[in-house]
Formats: structure tokens, C-alpha cells, sequence
């Protein structure tokens, strides 16, 4: 496998910190493996897991070849919007999990990616896997990416970490905006009380930063655009039920019984904007706002 190249650009962060940090699908425990089997070199000279970087420095990570998951490929139906050599643009319906895990072994997007993909997968963190860079929830639709090798892997997960990767979602949330356009920043970490829920925490949180403006509002209700600065779990349902303002269907941040004819939260990922890695042309994908998620608006009062 050919050695990845990671640029420093912070003073005093740890190896394994950058690591994980530069390369969302590899884990902490996972980077600090690759340190210690001297797969990490600056200069030509093994660096270990405490090393702090300087700004510039040029890390060679040399990844294991990929062992095959435990995951079957499944024949699932995908709605592919884009796709090409480095690259794949999938439209995830609701009720379609990204990765498996307990509750949920099968029927994930990655099975499905894994049967799709076939043999061009991306190895980042030493597995043969679809490279999803980012997620959506269960219950969200949209627009996800994902990588078919490690040299779009990488720089996906750099346009990540930069924020130049443009993310917008539609979204209803109950109660009227007043703004017409508005930021929320707080930081979100897990819920100490709930592990499956998230929080705004001001101590220990990771930055997070949600833009959104009013397109339409309805009686009790608004119609939203939200784009993502970062992409932290649950970002958009936290931050705007911090505001008062949680998505209509979210049981988990909102109201606690689902919403008619909602599956879950009223939210779409309907627009990516993002350099292709390999032309260096900025591209963008798009797709129509779901059956389902129009009969919202109709039913709040929009005009066919």
C-alpha cells in the first residue's frame, strides 16, 4: 500500500493525536498501534505515540495491508447520485444505518457499499472498507460520501477537518425563527447522564458550529436551511433544540411522541460541495427533498 504523507499543523499535539485527528476512520488505540510498529516516521526516523509535532512536519504513515472485514456485501438497492474512480455519492433513504453495530449486524449502508464497490474500497485503518468519511443519523436522509481509496480517503478527511467540505440540510423545527438567518456555536459532547444522547457542554465539548436560515414558516412551524461548519454527532438536532426550536419528529431532543407520517426528524442532507481529489475541480452534488419530506410541508401549509 502505498505510505500516506500527513502535514503538522499544530504545535504540541501528540502523534497519536494527529493521527486521528487527520484520519477520522483510524481510532486513537489504532494510531498509536501503527506508532509503535514503527509505521510512522519524520525525517526518516520512527516517531513515537508522545512525540509533540511542529507546525510542517511531514509524517509518513505506512498502513498495514487491509484484512477483510467481518461485514457481508449485501445486494441493497443504492441511490447513487455520483460516482466515479475515487469517489462514490450515495442518496440514503431514512431507517438505513451507516455502519454496522449491535442492533444493527446487516442492511447498513456499508454492506450495501461493500457489494456495490466491489474490490476498490478504501484501507485506512488497516480494513478493507467503503470510505465513509462522515455520517448521517439512522433517521436522516441524504447525501453521503464516501472514498474508493486512500488518496480521496485523505483528502476528504482534510476537507473535513478544514470545513471546506459544504454540507447543507433541510429541516423543519417546531416553533417560528425570528431571525431570518443565524449561527449557533457550542460545543457538543456526549450526554453525561444518556450514552446515546448528545449535549451542548461548554467544558469538555468539541467546537461546534451550525449556520441556518429561514426559508419558510408555517403556523408553529419553520422550514430551514442548515449548513455544517463541523460535523459533530447529532449536531444539527442539538443545536437547535438548544434555541427551543427542536426538529419536528425528533423523539430523542424533541417531543417524545413521533410526528404523523414521519419515520423520524424532519432533516434531509440534500447538497455536498467538495474538491474532487483527484481533478481539483469543486464539485457539487445535489438531490430533491423526499416524498415524505414534502407532504411535511404541504401538510403544515405550503402551496403545491
Amino acid at each position: 500500500m502505498t505510505p500516506l504523507t500527513l502535514t503538522a499543523d499544530r504545535a504540541g499535539e501528540r502523534a497519536d493525536q494527529l493521527l486521528a485527528r487527520l484520519l477520522p476512520e483510524l481510532t486513537r488505540s489504532a494510531a498509536q498501534r501503527l506508532l509503535e510498529d514503527g509505521r510512522v516516521t519524520c525525517g526518516g526516523h520512527p516517531v513515537k505515540k508522545n512525540y509533540k509535532t511542529a507546525p510542517g512536519d511531514v509524517l509518513t504513515v505506512s498502513l498495514p495491508d487491509p484484512a477483510p472485514i467481518d461485514v457481508l456485501p449485501q445486494n441493497i438497492p443504492l441511490d447513487v447520485v455520483f460516482e466515479d474512480g475515487d469517489v462514490i455519492v450515495v442518496n440514503k433513504p431514512v431507517g438505513m444505518v451507516v455502519h454496522p453495530a449491535a442492533g444493527h449486524p446487516d442492511g447498513t449502508l456499508v454492506n450495501a457499499l461493500l457489494y456495490h464497490c466491489g474490490k476498490s474500497l478504501s484501507g485506512i485503518n488497516g480494513s478493507l472498507r467503503p470510505g465513509i468519511v462522515h455520517r448521517i443519523d439512522r433517521d436522516t436522509s441524504g447525501l453521503i460520501i464516501a472514498a474508493k481509496n486512500d488518496f480521496a480517503h485523505l483528502s476528504l478527511a482534510e476537507q473535513l477537518q478544514d470545513h471546506s467540505l459544504y454540507r447543507e440540510y433541510a429541516a423543519v423545527c417546531v416553533g417560528t425563527m425570528r431571525e431570518d438567518s443565524g449561527t449557533v456555536s457550542a460545543p457538543i459532547a456526549r450526554h453525561p447522564a444518556d450514552r446515546k444522547r448528545m449535549a451542548i457542554d461548554r467544558l469538555h465539548g468539541r467546537a461546534a458550529v451550525t449556520h441556518y436560515t429561514v426559508l419558510e414558516r408555517f403556523p408553529g412551524h419553520t422550514y430551514l436551511q442548515c449548513r455544517l461548519e463541523t460535523g459533530r454527532t447529532h449536531q444539527i438536532r442539538v443545536h437547535l433544540a438548544s434555541l427551543g426550536r427542536p426538529l419536528l419528529g425528533d423523539v430523542v431532543y424533541g417531543a417524545h411522541k413521533p410526528y404523523p407520517g414521519l419515520a423520524g426528524q424532519c432533516l434531509h442532507a440534500r447538497r455536498l460541495t467538495f474538491t474532487h481529489p483527484r481533478t481539483g475541480n469543486l464539485t457539487t452534488v445535489e438531490c430533491p427533498l423526499p416524498g415524505w419530506f414534502q407532504a411535511v410541508l404541504t401538510k403544515l401549509g405550503r402551496m403545491v
